[in-house]
């Protein structure tokens, strides 16, 4: 089970700094397994094109879905607690930005962001910590930006979040209405939620909620 923060940030960069290139290879090309997630990722560019500000991907690991982002039209870049993650995203795509940094207390002033994209990146996040992680992208969201969030949905509708054997480290499956919740206290709205059963080699149902900061907030 992952640590309470901030001990299980270090945790886990430095277990995605052991799997780092592994890592790598193995998901450069997921986003060609997943048309349901590549229409959501083409939904989520068109709402946050128009808007002021870049889109951070929040989580970004190797930097294969912030080069997806990028090639649809974003001024995008990535943030990843790995150092490692983030010397192989800088080698691979050169063209664009990668930094090492948390989601719970990003350098970025507040109201900045067009969008953020939490693909799979807060799944690591004990649960107790999770609302302060939430207000953090909401910080730097502009009235108007979008969240875009990527989890692991517990079995059974209305089960509770409980700790599972991820493959790298500690990690939590969530019930998709609780953490609309959750976004809703943090003070964004839920847009939309996709989840989708899993296929061949996916470990349980997968989960996209869609959230936005309102206007004039």
């Amino acid at each position: 089970m992952a640590e309470s923060a901030p001990g299980y940030l270090a945790t886990v960069a430095a277990a995605y700094d052991g799997v780092a290139e592994v890592y790598a290879e193995l998901f450069a090309d997921l986003l060609d397994r997943q048309p349901l997630e590549r229409a959501l990722l083409s939904a989520f560019a068109d709402l946050v094109r128009p808007l002021p500000g870049p889109v951070a991907d929040l989580g970004c690991g190797p930097g294969h879905v912030t080069a997806h982002l990028h090639g649809l039209g974003l001024d995008v870049f990535g943030v990843d607690l790995s150092p490692e993650m983030v010397a192989l995203a800088r080698s691979t795509h050169p063209g664009l930005r990668f930094d090492v940094g948390t989601m719970t207390a990003l350098n970025l002033p507040d109201r900045t962001l067009g969008g953020a994209l939490c693909r799979y990146s807060l799944i690591h996040t004990p649960p107790a910590d999770l609302p302060a992680a939430l207000a953090e992208v909401h910080r730097v969201l502009a009235p108007g930006g979008h969240l875009l969030l990527g989890f692991l949905a517990t079995d059974e509708p209305g089960a509770e979040v409980h700790a599972y054997d991820h493959r790298v480290t500690g990690a939590f499956r969530w019930p998709p209405g609780r953490l609309a919740e959750l976004a809703t206290q943090a003070g964004l709205v839920e847009v939309a939620q996709l989840i989708r059963t899993p296929t061949d080699g996916e470990r349980g149902r997968q989960a996209q909620l869609l959230a936005r900061r309102p206007l004039g907030t």
